[in-house]
């Protein structure tokens, strides 16, 4: 607010004479007596009055009571149960998140300063649950059919079978890799076969000697030892070229295969490159499907749930929608976006949708009752709290906490201590607000003119 403004905005609270109160017993020094409580009449705990009596919750008697004289203009009450007059209103809450706290009332000195100020007032509006939530979404990939291959040894790339863009079928070769370490493997694999053979050759010699009595039963149970241990080296030898995808029986070279079909996202692998194992060279993913990840906000989250029905559509793609089920909802909200991810997959047969579009998602949710909707003009937020004013007298204004929902063109849904056609301050809420907070130039021109 400028210099200019703020001093006009003194000067007019000023002349309103405001005061600001919570809501609390008055003290009148010939308040009427509280009536005695039935112990078997039903009671409005919220508004402190017998429930049969509560023109808040049924807003019909208000005409019934004003017509019998039973009516306290001042607070909107019966004379004979008004809580305020008779000291049994519920205290308002004492925050301490900087926040005016729900039930602060604001009081002019005359119904006429609302006009002066150019406060204008527009009543809640009630509209059935909404059965559609659309949210922003994000193209991903199925994180299920998503291959990354890396070397399975060092060593250096000697060929590059496969680009960015190609299409593979599972065991389809990537690339060929020249490694000493499956050089070595190839030489531990030639030793462990000669040593097979030898242990083979010595084995079926002492059998026959054994058969003659020229040589020992330990003999030849030795030698069996050591043919199977030439045996299950051979073995192991294999199983890790195997592993590798050493190329033949000899040299020091492996392949790389494509673990799953798929089109090739990304490649980091050219020829003459020195890699180690923890390098990804090639990633491969099957588009045949895709997941729309969903942000849903913190205030709709709990309307969203696993098995509702997604439609998804892409800008630049005309009237083209996707469909698919909600599978997951995060667990957590995203603490600089206010969002929890849900996720969808979707059926992506021709390869339209790509990683990391943008797109729109209507996510089918079924609502119960109704939803009260208020000007956007109307809400004030203070810290991280947002309010509205209610006007209860021509004089009299009070606040009331809100938690805001989905917004719609000018209107947002907006949830708490309301009822359809309270009116709220849409134009000069801003001037309420500044008299309900400490050390504001309205609180701070109330106290002068306390002084005065």
């Amino acid at each position: 607010m400028s210099r200019a403004a703020g001093l006009f905005v003194c000067l007019l609270v000023l002349l309103t004479q405001t005061v600001c109160r919570t809501r609390e017993p008055e003290a009148q020094e010939h308040a009427p007596a509280p009536a005695e409580p039935v112990a078997s009449e039903p009671f409005c705990a919220e508004h402190g009055v017998p429930e049969a009596a509560c023109t808040r919750c049924n807003p019909e008697l208000v005409a019934v009571y004003q017509a019998k004289g039973d009516w306290c203009d001042e607070h909107g009450f019966p004379e004979s149960v008004c809580p305020i007059c008779r000291g049994t209103a519920p205290a308002a809450e004492s925050p301490d998140d900087g926040a005016p706290a729900d039930g602060l009332e604001v009081r002019l000195a005359s119904p006429a300063i609302a006009a002066r100020a150019g406060l204008r007032t527009e009543a809640l509006v009630a509209r059935p649950g909404r059965t559609e939530l659309i949210v922003t979404a994000r193209i991903a990939y199925d994180a299920t059919k998503l291959a990354e291959v890396n070397p399975r040894a060092p060593g250096v790339v000697r060929e590059v079978a496969a680009e960015i863009g190609t299409k593979v079928r599972a065991g389809s070769k990537l690339a060929t890799i020249e490694s000493a370490g499956v050089g070595a493997d190839q030489s531990r694999l030639q030793s462990a076969r000669a040593r097979l053979q030898v242990a083979d050759a010595n084995a079926a010699r002492l059998e026959t000697l054994r058969r003659s009595g020229l040589a020992s039963e330990q003999a030849v149970v030795d030698a069996q030892g050591e043919l199977a241990a030439a045996k299950a080296e051979v073995a192991a030898s294999r199983a890790a070229l195997r592993m590798v995808g050493g190329i033949g029986e000899s040299g020091s070279r492996y392949a790389l295969f494509a673990p799953i079909a798929g089109v090739v996202a990304k490649r980091d692998a050219t020829i003459g490159r020195l890699v180690d194992t923890d390098k990804v060279l090639f990633q491969i993913v099957d588009t045949s499907t895709v997941w729309a990840e969903l942000d849903v906000s913190e205030l709709d989250v709990s309307r969203v749930a696993i098995g509702q029905t997604v439609t998804v559509a892409v800008d630049g793609m005309g009237d083209r929608s996707f469909s698919g089920t909600i599978t997951s909802i995060a667990p957590e909200i995203d603490p600089h976006t206010r969002t929890a991810t849900a996720r969808a997959p979707l059926d992506n047969p021709q390869g339209l949708l790509r990683a990391n579009m943008f797109a729109n998602a209507t996510i089918a949710v079924v609502d119960a009752g109704v939803t009260l909707m208020a000007p956007r003009t109307a809400v004030q937020r203070v810290a991280d709290v947002s309010m509205v004013f209610v006007r209860r007298a021509d004089d009299l204004y009070e606040v009331r906490r809100v938690e805001l929902g989905a917004q719609d063109g000018e209107q947002v849904e907006v949830r708490g201590r309301l009822a359809a056609g309270d009116l709220v301050v849409t134009d000069g809420s801003f001037l309420l607000k500044t008299e309900t907070l400490a050390g504001s130039i309205g609180a701070g021109c109330c106290a002068v003119d306390e002084e005065h």
